[in-house]
């Protein structure tokens, strides 16, 4: 350092510091993650309840680390909702590993903004490998993999939602393109006005956001028996909207639906999409970590015909939030929808590696492939295997405990690691076993409903899930429902 410079002393944390505190939290890390089960799952706490526990202000003088370790407990932990807990059974799960944490700090640390190639090599080219290393492990085929040569390849996106959305508008690009050379005299808003996209009812509802967001109309069609959206009734939907004059334009095939975790009949739905040259996306957020196992795999027939495929190693697969895979055969009708190039992100490697801000909503992105690397190796693909079954096997558990008893039916065949059950009986009696179950504050659940019946949703969501937690669980409901029977 020069005589000139001044090290100012901002009071700030310097590496040896850094390491006591990091040090510290990894050991609370552990602690946390080791007990989550003796906490209790969902917090009592109302609105509000943490701004009398800080101060009014920020600090003016820094403070030790220390004052902020102490305060974990009272402040934060005291109103978290514990996902990782295996009394925890609502909504989907949320992936998380002890490797996938030790890669967002490096990702943490290394705090590269990988827009384009050039703003970190590694961040683009790791991201490129992984998403071949993936899509290979599903079963997915070359066709979707940058390995192939072609233009495919893979991108992680933040979540699900945004996968939608994001292809929804490269196959507005792509038939926009088309229309215009087909019909030169229409105008882009008579052409937008005309586009329509289709989806199962049973969809997520971020699909019908998505349309909301491309300004284009999106019709929920009624799925069979099984909760299934069929070929058959996709093709009477196109064809009535091209004899009133609209362009079919977008679908989109849920695997594992949010309500019930029903599979879209893919391979049907794939053959009208082709004949029809239609963008087909394939939404399989929560059960696309489980075609890792080739036993699960015919569950996806049919994806060949797909312009895009997504899931989210973020929910099932020990890559903790967020890092959602998205596969595209020709990334360029999005690259095309998102391209904005001016000079001070223009580089000298263009055209020869993706620039992934042009993949994608956001123009920053952080270094999620190293979560994806560090969980693929130290986990290897074997035991990633072991794990889904394991949790699968476990939602079997469930459900033959709720099939011995007569009070209650299972709602929807179980394939995952979600089981959808309910007391026999009317919608009210449901609402109320839901309430006890909840109320009594040991395990926690969500309902749903399909065509007016009201029914549970349990899903195996933490990686520490044992038999012992699904008796534990099992208990909890099987009281609650003796609450239920005899308050009746």
């Amino acid at each position: 350092m020069s005589d000139q410079d001044t090290k100012l002393d901002y009071g700030t944390m310097e590496a040896g510091d850094f390491k006591d505190f990091a040090k510290a939290m990894t050991d609370y890390i552990a602690e946390y993650l080791e007990n989550i089960r003796d906490r209790q799952v969902v917090p009592s706490v109302k609105p509000g309840y943490l701004r009398p526990l800080v101060p009014e202000q920020a600090p003016e003088k820094a403070e030790p680390w220390t004052a902020v370790m102490a305060d974990i407990e009272r402040v934060v932990m005291s109103g978290v909702t514990h996902w990782h807990s295996p009394r925890f059974h609502a909504y989907f799960p949320t992936a998380n590993s002890y490797p996938s944490i030790v890669a967002d700090m490096l990702s943490g640390a290394i705090a590269c903004i990988g827009f384009t190639w050039i703003a970190s090599p590694a961040c683009t080219e790791l991201e490129v490998v992984m998403l071949d290393w993936l899509g290979q492990m599903l079963g997915l085929p070359d066709s979707f993999l940058a390995r192939s040569g072609g233009e495919a390849g893979g991108v992680i996106q933040g979540t699900a939602s945004e996968a939608t959305l994001v292809a929804l508008l490269g196959a507005k690009s792509r038939t926009m393109t088309r229309v215009k050379e087909e019909h030169p005299e229409w105008t882009e808003t008579e052409i937008l006005s005309k586009l329509v996209g289709y989806c199962n009812k049973q969809a997520h509802s971020s699909v019908e956001r998505a349309g909301l967001l491309g300004g284009v109309k999106l019709r929920s069609l009624q799925p069979d028996g099984k909760r299934r959206l069929r070929g058959e009734t996709l093709q009477e939907a196109m064809e009535e909207d091209i004899r009133n004059g609209l362009i079919p334009f977008y679908v989109v095939a849920t695997l594992g639906t949010t309500s019930s975790c029903a599979f879209d009949a893919l391979d049907e739905i794939g053959d009208v999409c082709n004949n029809k040259d239609v963008w087909l996306h394939v939404d399989a957020a929560y059960a696309g970590s489980s075609f890792i196992c080739p036993e699960y795999r015919y569950l996806m027939k049919g994806v060949e015909k797909a312009s895009s495929f997504n899931f989210n190693p973020h929910k099932w697969l020990l890559v903790n939030f967020d890092c959602s895979a998205l596969w595209l055969k020709e990334p360029r009708w999005i690259i095309d929808a998102f391209n904005v190039d001016p000079l001070y992100l223009k580089h000298d490697m263009q055209g020869s590696a993706p620039d992934y801000r042009h993949w994608q909503i956001p123009l920053g992105r952080r270094f999620r492939a190293l979560k994806l690397w560090f969980v693929l190796r130290l986990y290897g693909v074997e035991n990633l295997q072991k794990f889904i079954r394991k949790q699968i096997a476990l939602a079997h558990l469930f459900e033959r405990l709720c099939s011995a008893d007569e009070r209650f039916e299972i709602y929807e065949e179980v394939t995952m690691g979600l089981v959808c059950f309910r007391l026999k009986g009317d919608n009210d009696k449901n609402e109320e076993l839901l309430r006890r179950i909840n109320g009594r504050g040991k395990i926690h659940l969500v309902p749903s409903k399909i065509d007016d019946t009201y029914f549970l949703r349990l899903a195996i969501c933490s990686r520490f899930s044992e038999e012992s937690d699904i008796h534990v669980s099992w208990d909890e409901v099987k009281a609650s429902a003796d609450d239920v029977l005899k308050g009746q």
